[in-house]
């Protein structure tokens, strides 16, 4: 992942410092502005699949593995509506979304 990318994506995550993109709409107007984007929406929907996942009592499952890309399993069941959620993440994804609270706990013994 580059860098940038990477940086935005940790400003839009972090509670403390969030960096609005009204105020720098300049900075999400460019290719890797929309890649962290898209990115950090991914994993927002991630992180509220896994929560709640643990809500219901359920634990999410992270497959270490990897395929010809170098990317990660991650799968989530849901009961109350019979279905299961399947993504595959790169390593800088998965290391972006274990940041985020409460997923390290989630997966604790597949981290």
């Amino acid at each position: 992942m580059d860098p940038f990318v990477r940086r935005l994506v940790e400003r839009l995550h972090d509670p403390a410092r969030p960096l609005s993109r009204n105020r720098h709409f300049h900075t999400f107007d460019t290719p890797e502005g929309r890649m962290a984007l898209k990115v950090s929406r991914r994993l927002k929907s991630l992180h509220q699949d896994i929560l709640a996942c643990v809500r219901e009592g359920r634990r999410a499952r992270l497959f270490r593995h990897l395929d010809a890309e170098g990317e990660h399993r991650l799968e989530l069941h849901f009961e109350r509506i019979a279905g299961r959620r399947v993504s595959h993440l790169k390593a800088a994804e998965l290391e972006l979304l274990a940041q985020l609270p409460g997923v390290r706990d989630a997966l604790a013994g597949d981290l």
